[in-house]
């Protein structure tokens, strides 16, 4: 493998992490304040909810990210 896609490969991959982070922590955050309230079992059903969350989301972006990337520029060039 070349340096340059080993160091865009390492890019997406911390780019997803990155992105998985931020996105499932705003997103649990908000919907178990909804749904939960402020109790003592906010913090646990937080990050119980933000820890499977960020499972899902990070495959979920590596995998889908660049169909997506794809479709945004055939849309942009067209």
């Amino acid at each position: 493998m070349k340096p340059e896609t080993r160091i865009e490969t390492k890019r997406k991959f911390l780019f997803a992490c990155l992105m998985g982070v931020i996105t499932t922590g705003i997103i649990s955050f908000s919907l178990i304040a909804i749904h939960v309230g402020f109790k003592a079992s906010f913090w646990d059903a937080w990050l119980r909810s933000w820890a499977l969350a960020y499972v899902l989301v990070v495959p979920a972006i590596l995998f889908i990210a660049p169909p997506v990337e794809r479709l945004v520029s055939r849309i942009i060039h067209s």
